[in-house]
């Protein structure tokens, strides 16, 4: 049952008619966007930032607000700005109210009409597979004007410079996901070494994963990759380890593929590349390595707009060309 909250000159049977006719129960809209942001972002200058309009007109809007209710919704504390536990009460309704109506409207501005869908993706798979796979979408929704742009880092969420975003969100980087994104996970592959058949040819005989320390080996942008998936092998390397950074995933295989190290990958970095022989997995003489993943590919998209009809058919996109990939 919704929460009530004291108003002035509202008696209490008024309260609990709710009547949509009633206009004090209304306080003014912009008031409330204003309040809105306040709670979302943390901060009046962001949220008079965010809404384009200068920040003593977001205090005067929160004023009011707290006037009309007749109760504290913000501590005041220099630049920090928390809300009270009234306040925090009244902004989860109030926020799942805006959403709803901004969901709403959208719906009914689109229809029939062109829809901008921005995504940001990491530079790796951006390269490596939804170049070569985005056509389809396109193709698939005409109406759909896409602006995509590979990027190192995921956008700030708490702006709405961006519709969507594609990380490899690893088990160690998922605590880093902005608060106000949620996220699909739509693939959880497989990592594993790979190497340029005439670099392969060269390796010492390789028995067990300890045996990869003798080799070239090949970084992103450091050694954490290495360092996990030589943990999950058994083996526990506490030095820096040796070895080229290339940066990004597309930038690694690339160098893989001229024969200058080994790398680690997953099969939806590698397109054809183990069809074709540029690349060939590193394995023990005889068995094979521990199977290790270290985390998802993942699309991220501010809460508020998760189920904006561009948002949702690019989820659904993704769902299904996944399914058609190769376990």
């Amino acid at each position: 049952m919704a929460r009530m909250y004291p108003i002035k000159g509202i008696a209490s049977e008024e309260l609990r008619g709710c009547s949509l006719s009633n206009s004090r129960l209304f306080p003014p809209l912009a008031a409330l966007r204003a309040f809105e942001a306040v709670g979302r972002l943390g901060g009046i200058r962001r949220a008079a930032k965010e809404l384009g309009i200068d920040h003593a007109v977001v205090s005067r809007h929160i004023r009011s607000l707290e006037n009309w209710l007749d109760t504290q919704m913000v501590i005041r504390n220099g630049s920090a700005n928390q809300l009270t536990s009234e306040g925090e009460e009244y902004y989860k309704e109030i926020y799942s109210a805006l959403t709803t109506i901004s969901t709403a409207t959208g719906k009914l501005l689109h229809s029939g009409n062109e829809l901008s869908f921005s995504l940001w993706c990491i530079p790796g798979f951006a390269f490596l597979w939804l170049a070569d796979h985005l056509g389809d979408f396109i193709a698939s929704n005409p109406n759909v004007s896409v602006d995509f742009r590979p990027a190192d880092n995921s956008p700030d969420f708490r702006t709405k410079e961006v519709h969507g975003d594609i990380r490899y969100l690893r088990e160690w980087e998922e605590a880093d996901v902005s608060r106000f994104a949620r996220r699909f996970e739509f693939a959880r592959p497989y990592v594993f070494p790979v190497a340029s058949p005439a670099c392969a040819a060269q390796l010492p005989p390789i028995q067990t994963a300890a045996d990869l320390l003798d080799c070239p080996l090949l970084h992103e942008n450091n050694d954490l990759e290495w360092l996990h998936w030589l943990r999950a092998q058994g083996l526990d390397i506490e030095d820096r380890m040796p070895g080229s950074r290339l940066w990004h995933a597309h930038l690694t295989l690339n160098a893989a593929r001229q024969g200058h190290g080994i790398a680690l990958a997953n099969h939806m970095l590698l397109s054809d590349d183990l069809e074709k022989g540029r690349l060939v997995r590193i394995t023990p003489r005889t068995g094979d390595f521990k199977p290790v993943n270290f985390g998802a590919y993942t699309f991220l998209a501010r809460e508020d707009r998760w189920n904006a009809p561009v948002i949702v058919r690019f989820r659904k996109w993704l769902q299904s060309t996944m399914a058609n990939e190769p376990a």
